[in-house]
């Protein structure tokens, strides 16, 4: 199966597919939390130092979208050659950042996460608007696009002081953590 196969569903079924997933979910779950501080977060993402790039949720909206805060400090280790004398965040580092808030709304909906992992199956329509450097704090905000229980589509957008700062369109799939490597790139399990 190719990934194209996975996202090339029509709007109209997929709209469908997310509401009754959303239902489902819904029915299964009782009140959720809307806010998250970084022990929750290590709950559910896998990512730890020096790559987990999510500091805090301010919101969340079960399966529609999240806003996640990033502290950018000049401690963090790709500053040392990105670049000596002016730093900036690298670019993928931000839409690594979109995909973390992404996979941090989608994991609160599989109640198996422990044994899976949400992996980047692609990225469009990046764009990187302006610098960020030391002291800024990344605003991240992510709504979902297209959501099947294996797989969705994210929008992405990176602020710093309200502008722009990146944005990017991201797709993930949730896989088995036993899954070799071999076999999420054919999609094969």
């Amino acid at each position: 199966m190719r990934y194209s196969i996975i996202f090339g569903l029509n709007e109209m079924a997929m709209t469908d597919m997310n509401q009754t997933t959303e239902t489902a979910a819904s029915e299964a779950a009782g009140p959720s939390k809307t806010s998250m501080d970084i022990g929750d977060i290590f709950k559910i993402l896998p990512h730890r130092y020096p790559f987990l790039l999510i500091d805090r949720v301010v919101e969340l909206v079960r399966m529609k979208s999240i806003v996640a805060l990033k502290n950018v400090t000049v401690t963090e280790p790709f500053f040392q050659g990105h670049f000596p004398g002016k730093p900036i965040m690298p670019g993928v580092l931000i839409v690594e950042a979109i995909a973390q808030a992404g996979g941090l709304l989608l994991l609160t909906e599989v109640p198996n996460r422990d044994e899976m992992l949400m992996v980047f199956t692609g990225i469009e329509k990046a764009r990187f608007r302006r610098p960020v450097v030391p002291g800024d704090q990344l605003r991240i905000e992510v709504v979902v696009k297209a959501w099947r229980m294996t797989a969705a589509r994210l929008e992405g957008k990176a602020y710093v002081d309200g502008k722009v700062a990146a944005e990017a369109t991201v797709t993930c799939r949730l896989v088995p953590r036993n899954v070799g490597a071999a076999e999420v790139e054919s999609g094969e399990e």
